[in-house]
C-alpha cells in the first residue's frame, strides 16, 4: 500500500513538468506587456519567468526523487518476494517423495531455483506499481493533451488501440517459442550431462561422432527455435516503432495547420509534442509489462510443474511444532501394506506383519529395492498405495514428521553428509528447533519479511534434553559411550591424535597434554626411541618445522598464505635489512629446482607432491619467480613478489627438502633466532605463537603436543611403534574420550567428499543413536564387520538401548536364531507360511506377471535382481510346456529362440551319433538353466533337449537374456560359475 501511494503522488508533479513548459512559452516569453498579473500579484516580466523556471526545476527534481523512490521500494519488494518464492521452493524440495529424485536430477531443480527464477523477482516488484505507475503516466499526459486541444488527444491515442491488440498477439507467439526453448535447453543440458559422466565410455567404444552428431541436430533445433523467436521479435519490435512514430506525424501536420489557423498557440504544440514524447515511454513499458507477464506465466508454469509431485509429505505435517512428541514404544503393525513406485508398479505387496516393541527384528532380503522400500515405508519417505502401518496405535501417515525425526532412527553405510563439521552433522537430530533469540535481529525482521523461515540461524539450537541429558558435557559422553559399543572408537582416536585444535575449545585436553609431558618422554626414554623424534629446543634446529618456524621458535595459529604475508609488510622490509632474504631466495631456488626435476610442473597431483603440504599454485608462481632471481638475487623481485616465493621455504621443512638445506644455513637461521626472533616475532605475532614446553602449542598435532617435538619422517615402522607408545600413555592418564571428542571439529567437504568410509559408518550409527530414538532401522549397516564384531556391537547396542526396538535389514543373515522375529523378504513378500492369496483386483495379466516373477526370483542365478530387472525379463519370458518324449530342440538348431529355464519336471540333454541310439548326457530338473551357452557365443545348439517328464518352462527371450547378463555383475557371476561347473565336468 504504501508503494501504491507514493507511486499515486507522482501524478500531480508530472502534469506541473508539462503544464509549466507551456506557461513559460505563453504566458512569460510571449507575453504581450512587461508586467503580468496572476491571483491578485503583479510581476515583472523577467521575473515572472524565473518563478516559473524554479518552479519547473523544483518539479523536476521532487519528480525524480520521486520516482528513484519508488523504483527502490519496488527493488526490495521483488528481492524479498524472490526470496521467499525460492525459500518456498527449496521448502517443497524438503517435501518431495523420495523416488521423485531418481527421476529428477539435482542440477535441474538447482538451476530451476537460482537461475530460471531470477527474472521472476523483477516481475514480483513490478506486479502492483509498474502499470499503476505507468497507467498513471499515460492517462496524465492524455489528460494534459486534451486539455491543449482535442484533436492532439484523439492523435495520440488513435494507433494504441491497433498496438494493443497486434503486439500481444506477436508476443503470444514468441512465448510459446520460448517454452519450446526452454525444454530444448534442458534437454541439451542433460545431453551434455550425460556426455561429460560417460567421455571415457565414448571413446572407448568409438562412439563420439555419432554423440557430437546428435548434439548437433540438438543444437540445430535450438538455432532454429531461437532464428525463428529472432524474426518474430524484431518484427514485432518494428511494428511497434513505426506505429509509435506514425503519431507525430498527424501531430506536425494537423497540429501545424491549427497553429497557422490561429485555433492552438505554439507553446502549446510544443508542450503537446513534449508530452507526446513522454506518452510514448510509458506505453512501451506497458506493453513490456504485458510481454513479461506472459513470459513469466509460461517459466511459473514450468517451474511449478517440476516442484508439484504427487505423494509429497503433507505441509502442515513439516511446519511449525506438534502438540506433544509422544514415544512410539509400541508395537509397529503392517496392515494389508502395498507401495508402488512412479510408474505404477508394486514394490512392496501385501505386507501383513507385526513388529513388537522392544525386541530385536531380522528382515533377510536378497534385492537391495526391497530393503530400501521397507526402510523407506518405516520412516515414511513413501506412503502406501493401499493399507495402513499403525505405530503405538497411531497411524503413521498422521504423525508430525518432527516426532518421526526424533523417536526412529536411521543407519546405513553410505549416509548422506552435509558440508559443516562432523559434530554438526552428528548433532543434527539434537537441532530440533531455537532456544533462544536472534543476535542479529536485523537480519531476523529481514527474514521475516521475506516470508523466510521464523527460526533464527544464531540462536542457540542444541537441546540435550531431547536424548534426556542435561548438558551438552553428558550428550557429548553419550556420543563416546556409543563409539565405544560399535567399536569405531579406537580408529577415531588414532584420527584425534593426527589432530590440531584450538585450547580455548577444548581447554581441559590443552592442559592434560602438557601436565603428561614428562610421563611420555620418560616412556620414550624407556622405550629406546629417543631417537624417532625431533624434539623441540630453544638452541636447537628442528629439521621437521618449516623455515619460519625454526626462525623464530613458534608455531603456526593460522595456515600461512601470500595474502597473509604480504599484508606484514614489517616482516618482509626486516628480512631484506638483515639480509635474509638472499639465502632464504637461494634456498627456495633449490627447492623449487629439486621439486622441478622430481614433479615437473605437471605433476601436482601425484599423492607425494601433495604431501608437502604446498599449495599448487603457490609452487607455479614460485616457478616463475625462481628463473627471475638467478643474476640478481632476491634484489630482482618486488615485495609482494617475495611474499610468494617465501611461501614454499615457510611452508616445507629440511627433512622434506632433503640435502638441499645445508648445515650452514640451519646454523644461520639458529643465529638469527637468538639474535633477531623477538624483533620479527613483534610482527608476526597475529599469525605465530611462541613455543614454550610449559604452554600448549596450537601449530601442533595432539601427539606433537604430548611429544613437545616431532617424530622424524625416517623413522618407519619404529614410528609406528613410537605412536602406539604415546598413544598409550594417554588412554593411562585418561585423555582418550577428550581426543575422541576432537572428531567433532573435523571438517567434512560438500557431499562428504573425501571422508573414509571408516569415519562415515560411525557418522551413521552415532546420528540415528545419540537421540535414544525408540526404533532403530540398520539398513545393511554392518557388512564391513565380520560376524563375532556384529554379535558383539549388537549386545552393545542392547545394552545402551535396551527399550529401542532394533530391526536389522540385510541381504542375509548367518545365523537367524539371535533375533527375537526374523522375516524373509521376496521380491516384495514377507515370505511366510500362510498360503500365497492373489490380490483380487489385479488383472489376469498381473497374477501371470506375479507367477513368472516369483518363479524368476526361486532360481539361484535370477534371485539377486532388483525389481525392474527381474519384471523386464518376466515380461519377456514365455511359458512353454511339453510333454514326456517332446523334443524341445535339437543339436545344432539356431539358439535364437532363447533360454529355457525349467520350473517343473525334468528334461535330458542327448548328444546324437550317426547309426547309433542318442547319447544321454545329462538330466536337467527345477532351476536349471538350459541353452545359454549358445546365446553367450552366437552358435548352434551343442545338444538335444527332451522331455523325460511332464515339463514346465520358462523361455527368455536372446535380447532380454543378454541385457540381464550385460548390465548385472551379480548374473554374470553366477553364470560363469555354471559355466565353470560345466568345464569340470
Amino acid at each position: 500500500m504504501l508503494l501504491l501511494a507514493v507511486t499515486t503522488c507522482l501524478f500531480p508533479l508530472l502534469y506541473l513538468t508539462l503544464e509549466l513548459p507551456k506557461r513559460i512559452i505563453n504566458d512569460a516569453i510571449g507575453a504581450a506587456s512587461d508586467r503580468i498579473e496572476i491571483l491578485g500579484y503583479s510581476f515583472e516580466k523577467l521575473d515572472y519567468l524565473w518563478i516559473l523556471c524554479a518552479g519547473f526545476l523544483i518539479s523536476v527534481l521532487v519528480h525524480g526523487l520521486l520516482k528513484m523512490r519508488i523504483n527502490t521500494m519496488k527493488g526490495v519488494l521483488a528481492e524479498r518476494m524472490l526470496r521467499r518464492f525460492r525459500y518456498k521452493l527449496i521448502t517443497r524440495v524438503l517435501r518431495f517423495p523420495q523416488p521423485y529424485f531418481e527421476r529428477v536430477s539435482q542440477g535441474e531443480l538447482v538451476s530451476m531455483i537460482t537461475s530460471e527464477s531470477e527474472p521472476m523477482g523483477g516481475l514480483m516488484g513490478d506486479a502492483v506499481s509498474q502499470p499503476v505507475l505507468q497507467a498513471g503516466q499515460m492517462l496524465t499526459i492524455l489528460f494534459f493533451l486534451f486539455t491543449q486541444s482535442p484533436w492532439f488527444g484523439l492523435a495520440a491515442v488513435a494507433l494504441i488501440p491497433l498496438q494493443g491488440w497486434l503486439i500481444p498477439m506477436l508476443q503470444r507467439q514468441i512465448n510459446l517459442l520460448n517454452k519450446t526453448r526452454i525444454h530444448e535447453v534442458r534437454a541439451l543440458a542433460s545431453e551434455i550431462g550425460e556426455s561429460a559422466a560417460g567421455a571415457a565410455t565414448l571413446r572407448i567404444n568409438g562412439g563420439w561422432r555419432y554423440r557430437m552428431a546428435a548434439i548437433t541436430d540438438r543444437l540445430g533445433r535450438l538455432y532454429d527455435i531461437r532464428f525463428e523467436i529472432y524474426q518474430k521479435k524484431f518484427f514485432m519490435k518494428f511494428l511497434n516503432n513505426f506505429i509509435t512514430n506514425l503519431t507525430p506525424f498527424f501531430f506536425y501536420a494537423v497540429g501545424g495547420y491549427l497553429v497557422l489557423q490561429g485555433d492552438v498557440s505554439l507553446g502549446a504544440l510544443v508542450a503537446a509534442l513534449a508530452a507526446y514524447k513522454d506518452l510514448a515511454s510509458p506505453w512501451k513499458e506497458l506493453l513490456a509489462y504485458y510481454n513479461q507477464t506472459q513470459d513469466m506465466s509460461l517459466r511459473w508454469d514450468v517451474i511449478l510443474e517440476r516442484f508439484a509431485p504427487p505423494g509429497m509429505v503433507r505441509e502442515e505435517l513439516m511446519s511449525g511444532e506438534p502438540g506433544d512428541i509422544p514415544r512410539l514404544n509400541g508395537d509397529v503393525v503392517l496392515d494389508g501394506v502395498n507401495v508402488r513406485d512412479a510408474d505404477g508398479n508394486l514394490v512392496l505387496e501385501e505386507l501383513n506383519a507385526t513388529l513388537p516393541a522392544g525386541k530385536v527384528m531380522g528382515i533377510a532380503a536378497p534385492s537391495e529395492e526391497d530393503r530400501g522400500g521397507l526402510a523407506a515405508l518405516r520412516t515414511r519417505e513413501v506412503l502406501p498405495a493401499t493399507g495402513q502401518v499403525t505405530v503405538s496405535g497411531r497411524d503413521m501417515r498422521e504423525l508430525h514428521q518432527a516426532v518421526l525425526a526424533l523417536r526412529i532412527g536411521h543407519v546405513t553405510s553410505r549416509p548422506v553428509l552435509f558440508q559443516g563439521s562432523f559434530g554438526e552433522n552428528v548433532m543434527m537430530p539434537m537441532l530440533h528447533r531455537p532456544r533462544g533469540t536472534a543476535l542479529d535481529q536485523k537480519q531476523f525482521q529481514a527474514a521475516q519479511l521475506a516470508g523466510n523461515s521464523a527460526d533464527p540461524f544464531d540462536a542457540p539450537w542444541l537441546n540435550p534434553e531431547l536424548a534426556g541429558f542435561a548438558s551438552e558435557h553428558e550428550l557429548r559422553d553419550w556420543w563416546v559411550q556409543l563409539l565405544a559399543g560399535i567399536g569405531t572408537d579406537s580408529a577415531l582416536f588414532r584420527r584425534g591424535m593426527e589432530q590440531k585444535f584450538d585450547p580455548l575449545g577444548h581447554p581441559r585436553l590443552a592442559q592434560c597434554l602438557v601436565d603428561m609431558r614428562p610421563k611420555v618422554r620418560a616412556a620414550v626414554a624407556e622405550a629406546g626411541l629417543a631417537g624417532q623424534v625431533h624434539g623441540l629446543a630453544p638452541d636447537v634446529y628442528n629439521p621437521a618445522l618449516p623455515v619460519a618456524e625454526n626462525l623464530l621458535y613458534a608455531t603456526l595459529s593460522e595456515p600461512i598464505t601470500e595474502e597473509a604475508l604480504q599484508r606484514h609488510v614489517e616482516f618482509l622490509d626486516r628480512l631484506r635489512e638483515l639480509k635474509l632474504d638472499d639465502d632464504l631466495v637461494s634456498l627456495t631456488r633449490d627447492v623449487v629446482d629439486i621439486l622441478r626435476q622430481i614433479f615437473g610442473l605437471d605433476g601436482t597431483d601425484h599423492p607425494l607432491f601433495r604431501k608437502l603440504g604446498l599449495d599448487t599454485k603457490a609452487y607455479e608462481r614460485a616457478s616463475a619467480l625462481v628463473d627471475k632471481t638467478r643474476a640478481k638475487g632476491a634484489v630482482a623481485l618486488e615485495r609482494h613478489e617475495l611474499a610468494q616465493l617465501m611461501i614454499v621455504p615457510f611452508s616445507i621443512s629440511a627433512d622434506q627438502i632433503g640435502p638441499a638445506f645445508t648445515d650452514d644455513m640451519k646454523a644461520r637461521i639458529l643465529a638469527f633466532r637468538k639474535s633477531h626472533a623477538d624483533e620479527l616475532m613483534e610482527t608476526l605475532s597475529d599469525i605465530f605463537v611462541r613455543l614454550d614446553e610449559g604452554q600448549f602449542a596450537p601449530g601442533l598435532t595432539v601427539l606433537e603436543n604430548a611429544l613437545f617435538g616431532k617424530i622424524s619422517d625416517s623413522s618407519g615402522a619404529r614410528g609406528d611403534e613410537l605412536r602406539r607408545l604415546i598413544s598409550d600413555v594417554l588412554v593411562e592418564n585418561g585423555a582418550r574420550d577428550m581426543v575422541v571428542e576432537l572428531i567433532f571439529d573435523l571438517p567434512i567437504a560438500l557431499g562428504g567428499q573425501g571422508l573414509p568410509a571408516s569415519y562415515a559408518e560411525p557418522l551413521a550409527f552415532a546420528r540415528a543413536t545419540i537421540k535414544r530414538p525408540d526404533i532403530l532401522l540398520l539398513d545393511a549397516a554392518l557388512t564391513s564387520y565380520d560376524l563375532d564384531t556384529r554379535i558383539a556391537v549388537h549386545k552393545n547396542l542392547r545394552r545402551l538401548l535396551p527399550e529401542t526396538t532394533l530391526v536389522y535389514l540385510d541381504s542375509g543373515f548367518e545365523r537367524a536364531d539371535v533375533f527375537d522375529v526374523f522375516y524373509e523378504m521376496r521380491q516384495g513378500r514377507l515370505v511366510s507360511d500362510v498360503p500365497h492369496q492373489e490380490i483380487v483386483e489385479d488383472s489376469a495379466a498381473s497374477q501371470d506377471l506375479a507367477r513368472k516373477l516369483r518363479a524368476l526370483d526361486q532360481t539361484e542365478l535370477f534371485s539377486g535382481l532388483n525389481r525392474r530387472q527381474l519384471r523386464l525379463l518376466a515380461f519377456g519370458a514365455r511359458w512353454y510346456s511339453a510333454e514326456a518324449g517332446d523334443v524341445v530342440f535339437l543339436k545344432d538348431d539356431a539358439a535364437s529362440d532363447g533360454v529355457y529355464m525349467i520350473i517343473s519336471g525334468e528334461a535330458g540333454l542327448f548328444l546324437p551319433q550317426p547309426g547309433k541310439e542318442d547319447r544321454k548326457i545329462t538330466s536337467v530338473g527345477p532351476g536349471h538353466l538350459v541353452g545359454e551357452l549358445g546365446l553367450i557365443r552366437r552358435e548352434p545348439r551343442a545338444l538335444s533337449m527332451v522331455a523325460e517328464t511332464e515339463l514346465s518352462c520358462l523361455r527368455i527371450g536372446e535380447e532380454e537374456f543378454l541385457a540381464v547378463v550385460e548390465n548385472d555383475a551379480n548374473t554374470a557371476f553366477k553364470l560363469l560359475q555354471v559355466v565353470a561347473g560345466y568345464v569340470a565336468n
